[in-house]
């Protein structure tokens, strides 16, 4: 039998538990995949609602999955790839590249979150080097405190060449 104590001290351990699990950031894996899942979704021009309603969770989980607020457990990633019609690999590449370092790819993906940054890739892509060129530039006027770097394979970044 517990007394008073014990249960205000298991209540005690338990609320603080529960804060630290609340604060604590996602980890950058979880983001990563989260990424992917976002990009791959957004490459195929379905919407949060449409993948939610395929794997029968709500749209908000499918927002906090993609963020990596929630961690997506094995068995709702196959469903996830199933409604993406890709494979799981497609979308656990990212996280398994031993040639290069993770870090290169986990900046990149998140930069990749950033709003809007798909779209003006997208755009970007089809433009010919000339204008490709202006743009860089041009942006880099409007944000003057921007370091102009490429990220190298170890992690690092490097000046890029004006």
């Amino acid at each position: 039998m517990l007394d008073g104590a014990s249960v205000g001290l298991a209540c005690l351990t338990k609320e603080t538990d529960l804060t630290e699990s609340t604060t604590k950031s996602p980890d950058p894996m979880d983001i990563a995949l989260g990424a992917a899942v976002r990009i791959r979704r957004r490459t195929i021009g379905m919407s949060q609602e449409a993948l939610a309603e395929q794997c029968g969770v709500s749209f908000q989980q499918i927002q906090k999955y993609e963020n990596g607020a929630n961690r997506i457990s094995f068995s709702r990633l196959v469903q996830i790839a199933r409604a993406l019609r890709c494979r799981v690999t497609d979308l656990l590449d990212v996280l398994d590249t031993p040639d290069e370092e993770p870090s290169v790819d986990l900046d990149l993906l998140s930069r990749m979150r950033t709003p809007g940054a798909l779209e003006l890739l997208t755009v970007y892509e089809q433009l010919p080097q000339d204008a490709r060129t202006a743009l860089v530039s041009f942006l880099r006027i409007l944000a003057p405190g921007a370091t102009p770097s490429v990220p190298t394979p170890n992690g690092a970044r490097k000046r890029e060449p004006a």
